[in-house]
């Protein structure tokens, strides 16, 4: 994707969220993007389900805001999910980076940041989406469709698992002896190079958001 360089220049930068359930490595590689000056953006806000995750250390180790909020802080799904919202606004949130967030998105959250809420799916969808197809769960079952090609897609996140507009995606060829740990691993270095280049496509209005 070519991105308008002049505008580089004027363009303020992207302020970023990131939802996270556990180790956040999509979004280790958007900071990283952000750290070499290939992605004009700020890391804003990391907010994790898991206490003990190691998104919230990472973000912590980075100086980003880094929170814990889930039911075992707030015990009303209401009250969660206002409090996610909040927190994205307090911190000025422009795009809301999903990263391996394994908890379905409250409807407030979903009005508040509507169209603005991006998801990285390890396989080319609409194939192999939907609840519980994530990680090795799709990489297994794109290999026992006998599949030649997968991929990764950049999707808006809407009420449905899977099932939000499509922004970009990218091929990834199955080899003929993969196995499920062969293909993970090409498929997510395929979706650590394509993510931060699709978000700052997203910026400079490459790519359009709903």
């Amino acid at each position: 994707m070519q991105i308008n360089q002049e505008s580089k220049v004027e363009k303020k930068l992207l302020q970023v969220g990131f939802l996270a359930s556990h180790g956040g490595s999509n979004m280790k590689s958007i900071v990283e993007a952000i750290r070499q000056g290939s992605l004009s953006a700020n890391a804003s806000v990391v907010i994790s389900n898991n206490s003990n995750s190691e998104a919230l250390k990472f973000g912590r180790r980075e100086g980003v805001p880094s929170y814990h909020i889930s039911n075992n802080t707030i015990n009303d799904s209401t009250k969660l999910d206002l409090h996610i919202r909040d927190t994205l606004v307090k911190h000025g949130v422009d795009l809301v980076i999903l990263s391996g967030y394994l908890k379905k998105i409250g409807p407030k959250t979903l009005e508040a940041f509507s169209g603005r809420i991006i998801n990285i799916h390890p396989s080319l969808l609409p194939k192999y989406g939907g609840k519980g197809m994530y990680g090795n769960n799709v990489h297994k079952v794109v290999l026992e469709a006998r599949e030649t090609v997968t991929g990764v897609t950049v999707h808006i996140i809407d009420e449905v698992y899977d099932k939000g507009k499509i922004l970009a995606q990218r091929k990834v060829d199955v080899l003929k002896h993969d196995s499920v740990h062969s293909l993970a691993k090409r498929v997510f270095h395929c979706e650590k190079q394509f993510l931060p280049e699709v978000i700052q496509s997203i910026h400079f209005g490459n790519i359009k958001l709903p």
